[in-house]
This record gives C-alpha cells, sequence and structure tokens, in this order.
C-alpha cells in the first residue's frame, strides 16, 4: 500500500513531518488496509547510532513511519531549514494512542523491559482506560530457546498493534529479522516506554519535559549509563547538523 508522506532528510535518515493527530490517523490506516508496516522514533541517540551502523540506518529508511522523538531533531530539522518537526515522545503519546485504541477497539501487545515491567504497564493503564485491550505482554530478555514461544503468542493473541521496546538498535533490528513471521498490522518500536509507564524509570517535572530538558533530568537520574549518550552524544550531533548545513548551502551556491 503506497501512501504519501512528507518527509526531510536528517543526516541520511528519512523522517516524517507529522503530528501525533496525523500519526494516529495514519495508524488507523495502516491497520484497516489489511498489511503490515513498522513504525518507529528518532532522536539525536538514533542519530549517533545511524551514522555508524548501517543496517540500523538501512532499517529506518524501509520503515514506513519515522517521527521525531526529541527536541534535538527537531532543532535540527529548523537549523537545515527543514519544515517544522512536531516532537513525540513514547512516554506522552502513550496516553493518547490508549485513548485511541479503546475507541476504535485495536489492541495492543506490550514486549519489553525487564521481566515485570511491562505487565505493570499493562496493569497501570488498564485503570485509565478499561475499555483499552492488551492482549498480552512478554518481557524483553528473552533467550534463543524463548525466542520461537515469544512469537508464538504474539501471533496467538493476534493484536492490531506490537510495541517492542528493547532499546536501539536492538529493537528495530528484532523486529526486522522477525518481520515476515509477525501476523501483526503495526510493529512499532517504543525504548524505554514500559519503564517510564511502570514508573520504573521517573520522568522529569513537566517545566523540564516542556522546554526540552528532560535530557538533562535523565542524566541526573542515571549519570553512569547516560553521560556518554547525552554530554558526547549532543554535541557530535549538531556537529553534524552543521556539516550537512554547509553541505546543502554549498551545493545550492553551486548549482
Amino acid at each position: 500500500m503506497k501512501i504519501e508522506r512528507e518527509i526531510v532528510n536528517i543526516l541520511g535518515v528519512k523522517v516524517d513531518v507529522i503530528d501525533l493527530k496525523g500519526l494516529l490517523q495514519r495508524l488507523e490506516i495502516f491497520i484497516n488496509s489489511g498489511g503490515k508496516f513498522r513504525i518507529m522514533y528518532f532522536n539525536i541517540n538514533s542519530a549517533n547510532i545511524a551514522k555508524n551502523d548501517d543496517e540500523y540506518k538501512e532499517i529506518l529508511n524501509s520503515a514506513d513511519l519515522v517521527y521525531c522523538d526529541g527536541f534535538g531533531i527537531a532543532i535540527g530539522a529548523k537549523l537545515l531549514g527543514n519544515p517544522p518537526l512536531f516532537r513525540m515522545t513514547g512516554a506522552d503519546w502513550i496516553y493518547d494512542l490508549c485513548s485511541f485504541c479503546g475507541e476504535k477497539y485495536f489492541s495492543l501487545y506490550f514486549l519489553g523491559g525487564e521481566p515485570g515491567v511491562s505487565k505493570k504497564a499493562k496493569e497501570k493503564l488498564l485503570k485509565y482506560y478499561p475499555n483499552l485491550k492488551i492482549s498480552g505482554t512478554f518481557h524483553g530478555y528473552f533467550n534463543e530457546e524463548e525466542a520461537y514461544r515469544v512469537l508464538e503468542e504474539i501471533n496467538f493473541n493476534s493484536p492490531d498493534i506490537l510495541l517492542v521496546g528493547m532499546g536501539t538498535p536492538k529493537q528495530e533490528k528484532w523486529i526486522n529479522r522477525n518481520f515476515d513471521r509477525i501476523n501483526v498490522p503495526v510493529i512499532w518500536s517504543v525504548g524505554a516506554l514500559f519503564d517510564f509507564v511502570s514508573g520504573k524509570i521517573p520522568r522529569g517535572p513537566r517545566w523540564m519535559v516542556g522546554n526540552g530538558f528532560e535530557w538533562f533530568f535523565r542524566l541526573v537520574v542515571e549519570p553512569r549509563r547516560l553521560w556518554r549518550r547525552y554530554i558526547l552524544g549532543n554535541p557530535i550531533f549538531f556537529f553534524r547538523i552543521l556539516i550537512q548545513r554547509c553541505s546543502k548551502i554549498f551545493y545550492y551556491n553551486n548549482k
């Protein structure tokens, strides 16, 4: 099924110009079309990984929808002279998604997180959205022996949307490797979504989240794990954006 997309190029990755309303509308089209689709996110960490991982970059560029998952990407798009990108992060859109799925009778399946985390996320969400159907959960630390069972259980429960949270790029590569064996209309990579929903990872104050400083809060909470991603990763990303901008200017000046 061919769907028209408005996309921009951020460091060689195609990112959709789409807001949350448009994303949910596209999701409904995907589910009702009878096909199979992949939705993925793109943030600064994604961009830095894609720069050195051609397989991951190719997976992103073959996805059916890639949305902006951070203020850094939105700023990068602006610096490149592209149309504005709308930041959508899982810890925010999950509640709109649950409301939407409850109204449309679309079912979800949660795959990812440490044992018990996705189940706790399910329990929390069902308290707020009693009409929501979450057909099953499974942690993301399964071994090779359990891998077949995971696929079997997902297909048996037959959800409309499979949310996969195993971290980048592991989750995207797992989706790509198993795409033909998963009988689900929409497969969506979601990173640490279940950790946030379950409360395992706290979110920053509203003023920080709304003004692009959630990364700083996460760095304070998990400095040993995230210092390299943010302290080194953010400047590297914007340096690469500067190079792309200069290349773009040079190209048009010499056209």
